[in-house]
């Protein structure tokens, strides 16, 4: 059987039929097309090698075609940007809060705009055009560092001028200069400094101490040579092994994830003037581990120095430091020192112990108790003529401190502290109490109103303190003073002398503008017959990075 099959185009309807029959082949054409554009679209993948707080470390064959702020996909999510390269690795930091560990496998997917097929770029070249002048260009992005700048400084110029009735006027000028300046020009270097200058006037004549001294107390360079690893050069102390203070010489901290290992060389800064000293070499190392998460900062660290005089051992220890931040809410800090080095050899000594605490139980109430107790280090080269009496007087200088502070009312704070001084044979112990309550805002008068009072008590001494002291804005945001009364009573055991001294003080605070403030005070004491005139000026600027616009 023959079937024909036959189709019958109406005159009038062509042109409208051939024009929907062009429109269905060319979007055909044009999805296909597309479809295989993403199917060949180029995949790298990479290898997650290393994990920090801040930073994934992730290595390929070649980054050649990886661009900086491009993403990388983990089990075909964005979960990294491209923030740093070289030749086979890159540095990402983590969006889209993924959870990315060690050792897993992610993907570059070129952007479709990226695979343009080369046949179709010479299609488009003009002909008349040499093939030499034409240039492909590449796309134009801007590489952002992963160090941002950040800095602050302060420096100040300061005068202390006391005249008395009965003794001799004295005047000194202070100077101090503080700079931290964090990844310069959004580099890799950093610069800390904190220097001090002050000069004595009006000393006896038979004064034989330094009437110009200047003090650098930090001055460091220090260089990030990658995000986990660091090396400084100068005078620093460190904060996460804070005990041994000040080194003139080099740092090095590397991370490996959360845990962190460091090494110390170099020389204390000299006993008696605080400046640079070649025979008191030191060095030693310590481990720690480092955690922060939503809810928790934790930091502790474990070391051991040693530290010599001309050579010799001088002392040698080991020492212990955690700080942790919990909710917010709880704060706690502990060290210690322990000395393994003694005249007969492997001695030990428990040197130092602190530990604090503290808890807010809300905005409105927080409490704070620490315990300290320390012995008189002993330096067997320094001190070697009065190793015997020191050994024999090692003396435990211990203390506590409680301190409440509460705020009942919108306006009103108050707290009370109480502290004790002792040493482990019971001599030269003192209690302290201390109270206060603030008005933050005085109805009707405006300003702030601050109540003190002090009551302390020693083996020869007992003192009774209380202070006023009302603050104010004179011209909102330029001019700010307070006023305040204080009156002491001094009661010595030994003796049977008993004082009442008085205080009379006012400061005016003048803000220049955003970063230059002068302040100016000035307090007469009366006591008996004397009377004492004290004045203080001080200028200060500060700097800090401008925020970019």
């Amino acid at each position: 059987m023959k079937v024909t099959l036959a189709l019958r185009v109406i005159p009038m309807e062509k042109d409208k039929f051939m024009k929907h029959y062009i429109i269905c082949i060319l979007t055909l054409f044009l999805g296909a097309s597309d479809i295989l554009a993403q199917d060949d679209r180029e995949r790298l993948t990479g290898t997650v090698t290393f994990v920090t707080s801040n930073n994934v470390y992730v290595r390929f064959d070649t980054t050649e075609d990886i661009q900086i702020g491009a993403t990388l996909q983990l089990n075909k999510v964005d979960c990294l940007l491209v923030s740093e390269k070289s030749s086979t690795s890159v540095v990402c930091t983590i969006i889209n809060d993924c959870e990315v560990t060690k050792g897993q496998t992610v993907q570059y997917v070129a952007a479709a705009s990226e695979t343009i097929p080369k046949e179709i770029i010479e299609d488009n070249v003009d002909k008349s055009i040499p093939a030499e002048v034409i240039q492909p260009k590449e796309p134009y992005s801007v590489k952002e560092s992963i160090y941002k700048e950040k800095v602050n400084g302060r420096i100040s110029a300061a005068s202390y001028n006391n005249f008395s009735n009965l003794r001799e006027n004295r005047h000194r000028f202070q100077s101090r200069f503080s700079l931290n300046a964090d990844h310069l020009s959004d580099g890799k270097f950093s610069l800390e400094t904190y220097i001090a200058y002050r000069n004595n006037y009006s000393v006896p004549e038979n004064y034989k101490g330094r009437t110009s001294i200047f003090n650098v107390y930090n001055l460091n360079g220090t260089y990030d040579v990658t995000p986990s690893l660091w090396v400084s050069l100068g005078r620093k102390i460190n904060r996460k092994a804070s005990t041994f203070g000040a080194n003139d010489g080099l740092m090095v901290e590397k991370h490996f994830g959360n845990f962190y290992v460091g090494a110390v060389g170099g020389f204390r800064p000299d006993f008696f003037d605080y400046g640079f000293n070649s025979d008191l070499l030191q060095y030693g190392g310590y481990v720690g581990i480092e955690s922060k998460t939503a809810s928790i900062y934790s930091s502790t660290t474990l070391g051991a120095m040693e530290q010599t005089n001309a050579g010799a051992t001088d002392r040698r220890y080991v020492f212990f430091q955690h700080s942790s931040t919990i909710a917010s809410d709880l704060n706690l800090f502990g060290s210690a020192e322990m000395d393994i080095f003694g005249n007969t050899g492997n001695e030990t000594r428990l040197t130092n112990l602190y530990l604090s605490a503290r808890y807010r139980f809300s905005r409105a109430a927080n409490f704070s108790l620490s315990y300290d107790s320390r012995k008189r280090i002993v330096y067997y080269e320094t001190f070697e003529t009065e190793i015997e009496r020191l050994l024999d007087e090692d003396l435990a200088r211990q203390g506590i401190r409680a301190r409440l502070n509460v705020r009942p009312t919108k306006i009103i704070w108050a707290g009370v502290s109480y502290s004790s001084r002792f040493q482990s044979d019971d001599q030269n112990k003192s209690d302290n109490i201390y109270g206060y309550a603030t008005l933050t805002k005085i109805p009707a008068l405006g300003g702030r109103l601050n109540v003190s009072y002090n009551a302390n008590t020693s083996r020869y001494l007992k003192s009774n303190i209380i202070s006023v002291r009302h603050s104010r804005d004179l011209l909102k945001n330029y001019v700010y003073a307070d006023i305040y009364f204080r009156m002491a009573d001094y009661d010595y055991i030994t003796q049977d002398n008993q004082y009442t001294q008085n205080y009379y003080g006012v400061t005016l605070n003048y803000r220049i503008s955003r970063s230059w403030q002068f302040n100016i005070s000035g307090e007469m004491s009366q006591l008996d017959e004397e009377n004492n005139f004290r004045f203080y000026t001080q200028l200060t600027k500060r700097f800090y990075t401008k925020k970019k616009k």
